[in-house]
């Protein structure tokens, strides 16, 4: 079984627009990742792409809805503006096809405004310990989507994208949490030249994140 890969809180970009929600995530991401990290505030799409692109920050807590766009056109997005960022949306909205385009985006973790400060602190938390922060309202709805799945026919294997065996091996490296980086260094590889085979993977898999890769790839029976 994968162990949970622990992420080490030292910046965070949170991307929000209004002002009293941005003190608040801020004061609470301060609790979890302790004085000397850094915190940054992106009131909109345009300010956060800058800040992800110079700061290259380890997570990012994303809005949906921003004067200038939508959050998940944002998760999208850091694939190229900084693809070791992880990002989890922090809402208001809860709709099945908001989370389910937000999941498929890339966010690691889905979580609602109207917890309290605690319930947040607490599920923040757990990135520390390799976990995936996910409000337990919308964990139930993802847990009710899994017996449709399931019930789904098994793919040709014939049919499957073929990856060569350099892609295998970084998509392992990819499913265990490792960011290009990290993968660079165990493989004695440049980081550009894994971010290129990284985005051979989404290619022929069809998906724009690294969290789609992984379903994808599993569903796919391409990793255990």
């Amino acid at each position: 079984m994968e162990q949970p890969v622990p992420i080490q809180l030292t910046s965070v970009l949170i991307v929000e627009d209004d002002s009293a929600m941005q003190a608040r995530l801020r004061a609470l991401m301060r609790e979890v990742a302790g004085a000397e990290a850094w915190i940054g505030i992106a009131p909109d799409l345009a300010s956060a792409c800058q800040s992800l692109r110079e700061q290259q920050p380890v997570l990012a807590l994303v809005d949906v809805c921003l004067p200038d766009g939508s959050g998940i056109d944002l998760i999208q997005r850091m694939q190229q503006e900084s693809p070791d960022t992880q990002a989890i949306i922090v809402s208001a909205f809860a709709e099945e096809e908001t989370i389910l385009a937000a999941l498929r985006a890339g966010a690691i973790g889905y979580l609602l405004k109207d917890r309290e400060d605690i319930e947040l602190v607490l599920s923040l938390r757990s990135l520390q310990r390799g976990g995936a922060p996910i409000d337990p309202m919308i964990a139930r709805r993802i847990l009710g989507m899994v017996p449709a799945a399931a019930a789904s026919p098994p793919v040709d294997a014939a049919q499957a994208p073929q990856l060569t065996g350099r892609e295998l091996e970084i998509l392992q490296w990819v499913a265990q949490g490792l960011s290009n980086r990290d993968i660079a260094a165990r493989t004695s590889l440049s980081r550009l030249t894994i971010e290129g085979y990284t985005k051979n993977i989404y290619r022929k898999l069809a998906v724009r994140s690294r969290t789609a890769a992984v379903h994808e790839a599993r569903s796919l029976g391409l990793l255990e």
